[in-house]
C-alpha cells in the first residue's frame, strides 16, 4: 500500500482519545483512522509505571495488522510515562509534547497549570518539559482523578453538581495560583471544558492535548510528504476490549460516529 493511504492509528485507554480523533477529522478529512479503546482496563491513571508500559506496548502492537503510518498515543499517563522512558519514535506520538508546546506559546505571565490522572501528575513530566522550553514558568499541577469517570459516564454539561463539584475542588488551587493557562492533560476532559472555563474564569486559556496532538500529527505527515492525497471522506474503525454495544452508547458523548462498526478485540493482560 502507498504510505500516504494508510491509516493514523489512535489509541486511548477508554473513550477520551475520541477527542483526538474528533479534531483528526476536522483537520484531516480524508484520512483513515482506527481507534483502540482499551475499555476493559481504563482507567491507566491509577496503575502503576510498569503496568501502564505494558499496556502502551500491547496497544502499540495491536496497530500493526492495520500497516499504519502514524501512531498517537491519546492517552496523557502513556504519554507521561512514555516521556520519561525514552520518549516516541519518529513516526508517533503522544500528547504531552505538542500540549506543552502551545501552553509555553500561549502563556503571559508564565504561570502554567496542568491537570491530568494521578499517574501523569506524579510522573512529573508536564512541568520538565514546560521547564525545558520555559526555564521561568511557574507550573501548577493537579491531579483530578474524577474527571475521567465523569466523562466515561457522560456527566460533562453545565449544571452537573457532581462534575461542577469536582471542579471547583480540584482547580481551586490553581486558580489561587493566577494561571493564565491551563493544560487539560487527559483527553477526557475537554468534555468538561465548559465547566472547567466557569470555575477558571474566561481569562485562562484552555490547551486540549488531544487536539494539539492532532494538529501535530497534520504538520509532520505533511513534512513526510505522506498526507492521504484523496479527496474522499476517510473512514472510521472502532475498537474496544470490553463491551462494543457500551462503546459505542458512551461514545456517542464525545463523537458522531455514524454508521461506524464498533468491533471488540482482545489485548493481554
Amino acid at each position: 500500500m502507498d504510505n500516504s493511504c494508510r491509516p493514523i492509528g489512535v489509541f486511548d485507554s477508554g473513550l477520551g482519545g475520541l477527542t483526538t480523533v474528533n479534531e483528526l477529522r476536522k483537520i484531516l478529512p480524508c484520512e483513515d483512522i482506527v481507534y483502540l479503546g482499551d475499555t476493559a482496563r481504563v482507567p491507566y491513571g491509577t496503575k502503576s509505571r510498569e503496568t501502564v508500559l505494558r499496556y502502551a506496548a500491547q496497544d502499540f502492537d495491536f496497530f500493526k495488522q492495520f500497516d499504519v503510518k502514524f501512531t498517537i498515543a491519546a492517552c496523557g499517563t502513556v504519554s507521561s510515562v512514555m516521556a520519561l522512558d525514552g520518549g516516541f519514535g519518529e513516526l508517533c506520538t503522544g500528547v504531552i509534547i505538542p500540549a506543552v508546546e502551545a501552553a509555553c506559546r500561549a502563556t503571559k505571565n508564565k504561570k502554567i497549570g496542568v491537570i491530568a490522572t494521578g499517574a501523569s501528575i506524579r510522573s512529573g513530566s508536564y512541568g520538565r518539559l514546560i521547564r525545558q522550553l520555559t526555564p521561568d514558568a511557574e507550573v501548577f499541577s493537579q491531579a483530578c482523578p474524577m474527571f475521567v469517570p465523569l466523562v466515561e459516564n457522560g456527566y460533562t454539561a453545565r449544571g452537573c453538581v457532581p462534575a461542577e463539584f469536582f471542579a471547583r475542588e480540584y482547580l481551586e488551587p490553581l486558580k489561587r495560583g493566577g494561571v493564565d493557562t491551563l493544560i487539560l492533560g487527559c483527553t477526557h476532559y475537554p468534555l468538561l471544558s465548559d465547566i472547567i472555563s466557569d470555575v477558571m474564569g474566561g481569562g485562562v486559556t484552555l490547551i486540549s492535548s488531544g487536539a494539539e496532538a492532532a494538529k501535530y500529527a497534520k504538520r509532520l505527515l505533511t513534512e513526510k510528504k505522506i498526507l492521504n492525497p484523496g479527496t474522499a471522506h476517510g473512514t472510521l474503525r472502532l475498537f474496544c476490549t470490553d463491551s462494543p454495544e457500551l462503546f459505542r452508547e458512551n461514545a456517542e458523548h464525545f463523537i458522531d460516529i455514524g454508521g461506524a462498526k464498533v468491533e471488540r478485540c482482545g489485548l493481554g493482560n
